[in-house]
């Protein structure tokens, strides 16, 4: 509280004792101290309610709203399930109900109704307790809650009666019943007339009947005990009791009232959800973020309107959705065919990240393939073995001590030694060949048994010191030879992120979600573009020659369906990535202007997929599909190339046995041209 309110309620108190203890030695001072006493309890309580200021921003209160980089809405940052109404977009039936039920002299009072409250006195004290508060005192307990309290004492009612003229003072009575009918609760999660009205009716609140107003608002009164969808003999009761009151003060034809009492409940219940948008899980990680920006900058999420403009393009956030959730029904399929008898049915989850490996800037974010059913977020909070997705740090490092895509391995079965005395094995799907392989072979084709060799060539810790430059810097990893193959868990935003610092020529961005906040009206709040310096992780013409390697992966190796499959000719590099027993399935696939990630997987790792596991099959899919539309929608430029000369592939030899049909021709188109060459010197 303000010092200066807390000298002046120590004063009064003081001066309060002081009356107090005159008043105990004559009457004469009891009868004079009294009203001096209740007059500076009151004053003392003043300091303890909202100020001018509070009330008129709580009328004004606007959720902040989550925005795509294009202005579209994401999301918005609601204190409850409300949406604000204007007065005349509510039935007359709703108010005429509320003023006749609730306070029929609401327009003759000033916040207070005294006859009412005398009354509500007297038979309280006669043993038939009854409320007296005004619409414009209830709204203040609605309102202040935890400043007005909920106690049944006279220092709760002193404080609501204060508050209540308060509102009367800086409110005009239709906005009064504005903000009361707009913020009194419904039960269901429904705040405000227009929700309880889709919820109990599916109707908006402009369309509400006499009985369906009548309903509602005789909820008020209790509203788990009038309940009409528990207790709908008690909401019957109630609602024809507020007809009857809406016929004593001449809103409702009494001729009508023995009809329409008769007449049964017509409820359309339907729970309102609210919308989640087409990011539901960037809303949710970014919700904490704005709460602790607001609250250093004196903002309130809820209230003030704040307009968060995020680095995501919903455009291609529409077609990751679109794709994930395509491609787990599929897989889903598959999983719940090979279920065995008996067996509970585990649900396949996935994660989508999209970023701009130029800014760090993410495009798209699909954290889960149902928000409603899955909130845990698959790209930044599960921690998964990355599989060969981790392959090309190791080639990377090599590459930064001197080795080359053409250097070669043999292709021999492979056992390491670790220092506690157990052996390593790593084997491919196929036996080895013993046949020199090149490293970019290696890469291409995902062969463990190079990639282990050049592990033990370069050493764990400088393919960990590679990675955390890279982007993996969350989580930790460990750093042991089988480190080559991923077997340390990762989040997928890391791996994206770290293809992305590889896309971008070996220099690391920080992922950014966020490009400025704005006020209500628009007004730079602050931005936040140039957040995201450049780190340099990698020398450039590593990097280069990295993305080259990779861009093999897709060109002849276990991405091949990018090309095959999906049409997709532009210059992209990537690789797959499959943990064993085909428990999780990567990809991430770049390209100078996108890199995008996904992985597919059940939530409890120790229940696996069939060999529809693998990355190139399960997770190549998602991430083909949205690289497809982006291409043909031109939301990325076709042409576009990394620094490095992309690798031509030299035109097919013709046939032998095409050659040999062609050499008549070839003869003939001699022929013909040695004829016309005689003729033309004949002349």
């Amino acid at each position: 509280m303000n010092p200066a309110f807390q000298r002046l309620a120590a004063l009064i108190a003081a001066r309060l004792r002081w009356l107090a203890a005159a008043a105990r030695q004559h009457w004469v001072w009891t009868l004079l101290a009294l009203p001096a006493i209740a007059l500076l309890y009151v004053l003392v309580l003043i300091p303890f309610t909202p100020g001018v200021g509070e009330l008129r921003k709580a009328r004004l209160e606007t959720p902040s709203v989550l925005l795509a980089s294009d202005g579209s809405l994401l999301a918005e940052y609601r204190r409850v399930n409300r949406k604000w109404v204007g007065l005349e977009r509510i039935s007359p039936n709703v108010i005429h109900a509320l003023i006749s039920t609730e306070d029929h002299r609401f327009y003759q009072h000033h916040g207070i109704d005294l006859r009412r409250t005398a009354g509500a006195a007297i038979a309280t004290l006669s043993g038939d307790r009854q409320g007296g508060s005004t619409l414009t005192q209830q709204l203040a307990r609605n309102l202040y809650p935890e400043e007005i309290g909920r106690a049944n004492s006279i220092t709760r009612k002193l404080k609501e009666a204060i508050t209540a003229l308060k509102i009367e003072a800086v409110y005009s009575k239709d906005e009064i019943l504005e903000t009361y009918l707009n913020t009194v609760p419904f039960l269901y999660n429904a705040f405000g007339i227009e929700m309880a009205a889709r919820t109990y009716f599916d109707k908006s609140a402009d369309q509400l009947d006499e009985l369906e107003s009548a309903t509602l608002i005789g909820m008020l009164k209790g509203t788990s005990y009038y309940n009409p969808v528990l207790n709908p003999e008690r909401a019957v009761r109630r609602r024809n009791l507020v007809l009857a009151q809406m016929v004593r003060h001449g809103k409702l034809d009494a001729g009508r009232l023995d009809a329409l009492a008769k007449r049964p409940l017509k409820l359309d219940f339907e729970r309102q959800t609210e919308p989640l948008g087409p990011a539901p899980h960037v809303a949710q990680y970014l919700r904490k973020w704005l709460i602790e920006w607001a609250d250093r900058r004196g903002f309130d999420v809820h209230a003030d309107g704040l307009r968060v403009v995020t680095t995501l393009d919903v455009k291609i956030q529409n077609a990751a959705n679109l794709a994930v959730t395509r491609q787990l029904t599929q897989l889903q399929t598959l999983a719940d065919r090979r279920r065995k008898a008996g067996q509970e049915r585990a649900v396949l989850q996935a994660g989508f990240v999209a970023l701009d490996p130029r800014s760090g800037a993410i495009r798209a974010w699909v954290g889960s393939r149902d928000f409603a059913q899955e909130q845990f977020d698959h790209v930044s909070q599960a921690r998964r073995q990355p599989g060969s997705t981790f392959k090309p740090f190791v080639y990377g490092a090599a590459f930064m001590q001197g080795f080359s895509p053409a250097d070669t391995l043999f292709d021999d079965p492979v056992s390491i030694r670790a220092a506690n005395g157990s052996v390593w094995a790593p084997t491919d799907a196929t036996p080895p060949s013993y046949q020199p392989t090149s490293l970019a072979d290696g890469l291409a084709y995902s062969k463990n048994t190079i990639t282990a060799q050049l592990m033990q060539q370069v050493g764990p810790a400088r393919v960990g010191q590679l990675a955390q430059a890279l982007g993996v810097r969350q989580s930790k990893l460990d750093l042991v030879p089988s480190l080559a193959l991923g077997t340390s868990p990762v989040t997928l935003l890391e791996m994206v992120t770290a293809y992305g610092a590889i896309a971008n020529a070996g220099n690391y961005r920080q992922p950014s979600l966020v490009l400025r906040v704005e006020n209500r009206s628009g007004q730079l709040l602050e931005r936040f573009e140039s957040a995201s310096e450049r780190e340099p992780a990698m020398p450039r013409a590593d990097a280069l020659t990295l993305v080259n390697a990779m861009r093999g992966v897709i060109d002849v190796g276990t991405g091949t369906a990018i090309r095959q499959r999906y049409g997709i000719q532009a210059d992209v590099a990537g690789k797959t990535g499959t943990t064993q027993d085909n428990t999780d399935g990567w990809f991430i696939m770049m390209n100078p202007q996108l890199v995008a990630g996904a992985r597919v997987g059940f939530n409890d790792n120790s229940v696996t997929m069939g060999d529809w596991g693998q990355g190139a099959r399960s997770a190549l899919p998602m991430v083909g599909e949205v690289f497809q539309q982006a291409f043909r929608s031109r939301w990325l430029d076709v042409k576009a190339e990394f620094a490095i000369p992309r690798p031509r592939p030299a035109p097919p030899p013709v046939p032998q046995d095409d050659a040999r049909r062609m050499e008549p021709l070839f003869e003939a188109v001699n022929g013909l041209f040695g004829r016309i060459l005689r003729g033309l010197k004949g002349n």
